[in-house]
């Protein structure tokens, strides 16, 4: 573990961080040695000489990607932040990009103290360019209705059992509840894009996909306003529901009290 400060104790960091998504394992460290928080700690290694443990805000599934994934990690620094940000960029590979690196109180904890997030998904409608091709799901021939998907979407606000909307991970899911509050879900049109943006105060394994993939549906005719209602007090995970997939779902803040 690393050293302590003077005083024998490691001052708590909060560090922003924006990573491309596409070829990672997600968030969480995996057997594999390819997800995010791997390489993350992989890189505090060399900068402070020892192994250093991060806490995350919450997963993001493989492929997906991130503007405001937060993470805390607790080590001594005694020189200026700005050097301990522009060491943590130079270690981290291409695609992991942290924005900003904060000394907070030591009650301060990414995942426990966390308020709520903001996810935003992207589709293109028609063939997206290869340039952003990886962070957009392309609709190619299907066309959607913006109306009513935005009808459809009022169905998800407030605190609801999202079962029908999320997908098992098996033993990991034994005893949690499946009741989160949502307060906006909002369907816009920019050019040729369409932007899903979800809030809520916490999101079950492939909640916002499997939402952002009803609500297509609804827009291309193959569910009905009337089915989204029924699918969620159902409370199952049918074949009914397709997730959206991971490239177009980006993690864009995770929201804290202002003194945090």
């Amino acid at each position: 573990m690393p050293r302590g400060t003077p005083d024998g104790k490691p001052l708590r960091w909060k560090c922003l961080l924006a990573y491309d998504g596409t070829g990672f394992a997600g968030w969480q460290k995996q057997p594999s040695g390819l997800a995010i928080q791997d390489k993350v700690e992989e890189a505090l290694a060399q900068i402070f000489g020892a192994r250093v443990r991060t806490i995350g805000s919450g997963r993001t599934d493989a492929g997906v990607h991130a503007k405001g994934q937060v993470f805390h990690f607790d080590a001594p620094w005694t020189h200026p932040i700005s050097s301990l940000l522009q060491a943590l960029r130079t270690h981290c590979p291409t695609g992991i990009s942290p924005r900003a690196i904060s000394h907070v109180p030591s009650d301060f904890h990414a995942l426990l103290t966390a308020q709520g997030k903001r996810y935003c998904y992207r589709a293109c409608q028609g063939w997206a360019l290869p340039e952003v091709d990886r962070f957009v799901y392309s609709l190619k021939e299907k066309s959607v209705d913006l109306a009513l998907m935005r009808e459809a979407a009022k169905a998800f606000i407030g605190e609801h059992d999202f079962s029908a909307f999320s997908a098992s991970r098996g033993e990991k899911d034994r005893g949690e509840s499946k009741v989160r509050k949502v307060w906006k879900v909002s369907v816009d049109e920019l050019d040729q894009e369409l932007q899903f943006i979800v809030e809520g105060g916490g999101f079950l394994y492939k909640m916002v996909r499997g939402m952002v993939g009803a609500l297509l549906d609804v827009g291309s005719g193959k569910l009905l306003l009337s089915d989204i209602q029924e699918i969620l007090e159902s409370k199952k995970r049918t074949g009914r529901i397709v997730s959206a997939p991971a490239k177009g779902l980006c993690l864009e803040e995770v929201f804290y009290h202002p003194s945090l």
